[in-house]
């Protein structure tokens, strides 16, 4: 199973962001990270443990987990520990601007491995219009630090399809990060959602389908993988063993406020609100998941990665969908697998399966 930590804290806030996360919450901070560490022990002692279950990867997400100081997390690892498995990947997201030196080689002393940059892009003005708090100099000092103190995995954002992209622009930002440690990109197409400063502002996105193709054209060619929809691996070592367990539809922990945990077809939902998690971390929203929503979830995730989806999920009506798909070679099966060879297509693909 996997185990998701949430840091809903920001220096600022991004104008593209929906996350739960706050500015303006810093003196809660002392008293958030002991609620959490009740949540996570209670989780541990009354499942991990009782169900005899192993973790076998942990990712620190937000927010932003590096305005946090770094000895609050040296607890919660050592925690966690008892039950990972051997060589456990352990992943922090880290924002340039907040992740020191210090922070880092903390962080990798008590036993996290790979680190996550918010870089989105390497341009001062694109940075600026995303509302990001660090610039250029700190993103690529970020990025060689946690090089040289040692992390197995390092990767990098990048934002595209914002008002003034080009394929030369990005181009650009690609370039900076190959030039650089990393062992794996993630590229995102910028999404606009309710309740972030560029909604309602639609002319902020380029939707550009031919853009995507030529950015993962040029990510190719420069010898990343894609194996999802927005995520390239330098190597196959270097792919994201969390979200692949997210993809497989595994079990997983979520530990804070606005996390998100799924156990035995259910999942439950911490209070949002970090004073509310404070004073109960234990009170928790749920939601039951029956076997035709897992299948929806497989199927659409599976067609989103080279994970693929096992072919005796699909009943008759669907496998003679998925003939015809491989007629006009969107789909291919393998090892009674079947396979998307265009993760941009998924969304519709999955819809004409099951429709």
């Amino acid at each position: 199973m996997l185990l998701y930590i949430h840091i809903p804290f920001c220096d600022s806030k991004c104008f593209y962001c929906a996350f739960n996360s706050y500015t303006d919450k810093f003196h809660l901070k002392k008293m958030y990270m002991q609620a959490l560490k009740k949540q996570l022990n209670y989780e541990l002692e009354n499942y991990v443990k009782k169900e005899n279950k192993i973790i076998e990867t942990v990712f620190i997400g937000g927010g932003t987990p590096s305005c946090v100081k770094h000895y609050e997390y040296e607890e919660i690892i050592n925690m966690v520990k008892p039950y990972l498995i051997e060589n456990a990947e352990i992943t922090t997201e880290a924002n340039p601007n907040s992740a020191s030196y210090e922070w880092l080689e903390n962080m990798h002393k008590y036993g996290v491995n790979r680190v996550s940059f918010g870089v989105q892009s390497f341009d001062d003005k694109k940075l600026k219009f995303l509302g990001r708090s660090h610039n250029n100099k700190s993103a690529i000092k970020a990025i060689q630090n946690a090089s040289c103190i040692g992390f197995n995995g390092i990767n990098c954002d990048i934002i595209y399809g914002v008002q003034g992209d080009t394929l030369e622009s990005m181009k650009k930002d690609f370039n900076q990060a190959f030039a650089l440690p990393i062992t794996h990109l993630s590229a995102y197409s910028l999404t606009i959602e309710e309740g972030t400063k560029f909604f309602n502002t639609s002319h902020v996105k380029i939707d550009d389908e031919d853009l995507s193709y030529k950015i993962f054209e040029h990510i190719a060619e420069n010898n990343f993988t894609q194996y999802e929809i927005s995520n390239f691996a330098k190597d196959k070592k270097y792919e994201s063993k969390h979200n692949y367990g997210y993809w497989q539809h595994k079990e997983y922990l979520g530990i804070g406020a606005g996390a998100v945990g799924y156990i035995n077809k259910r999942r439950y939902y911490p209070p949002k609100d970090i004073e509310k998690y404070i004073e109960n971390p234990f009170d928790m929203e749920y939601e039951n998941i029956d076997d035709l929503d897992i299948k929806t979830e497989k199927i659409l995730l599976g067609l989103r990665c080279l994970n693929g989806i096992e072919l005796e999920l699909f009943n008759e009506k669907e496998r003679g969908k998925i003939e015809e798909l491989i007629e006009y070679d969107k789909l291919f099966i393998k090892n009674n697998r079947v396979y998307n060879k265009n993760f941009l297509l998924s969304d519709e693909l999955a819809l004409f399966i099951l429709d």
